[in-house]
């Protein structure tokens, strides 16, 4: 995983993970990296130090990064939060958004084509740095 610090055309700043610099890279040329802020999808990666570790700064036992429990802690808090809606969630936040359906916190899966026309729509979404387990009844 990395974190970038990004910043849209309209002067937001924000950070996101993203599963490696090439996924990155992907995500941003299909247009889905969004501003969390006003879903502009025009950004670009701002100046960032690294987060660099030597051997004396990790610890003796094994255990997961910062950043692997930050992602865990998100992962836990949109699925106690959120209603999964799978393979619908390009619909689901379109009626939403057009008043047909009540509101709520959703995430699931959709096309990289049908993210883009959300955006395009002005229904904002953002990508979760983590695929969303299956649901089973």
């Amino acid at each position: 995983m990395i974190r970038y610090a990004l910043k849209c055309d309209q002067g937001h700043s924000f950070e996101s993970w993203f599963k490696s610099g090439e996924a990155f890279d992907t995500l941003h040329a299909s247009g889905l990296v969004a501003c969390t802020q006003c879903g502009s999808s025009k950004v670009t990666k701002s100046l960032m130090a690294p987060s660099v570790r030597t051997d004396q700064d990790r610890p003796l036992t094994t255990t997961a990064s910062p950043e692997e429990e930050a992602i865990a802690k998100l992962r836990k808090e949109v699925e106690e939060n959120s209603d999964y809606v799978g393979m619908s969630f390009a619909s689901e936040a379109r009626k939403m958004h057009e008043g047909d359906a009540p509101k709520r916190n959703i995430y699931g899966e959709t096309k990289p084509e049908e993210a883009i026309k959300l955006l395009e729509e002005g229904i904002p979404v953002a990508p979760l740095p983590f695929t969303p387990r299956k649901q089973t009844n």
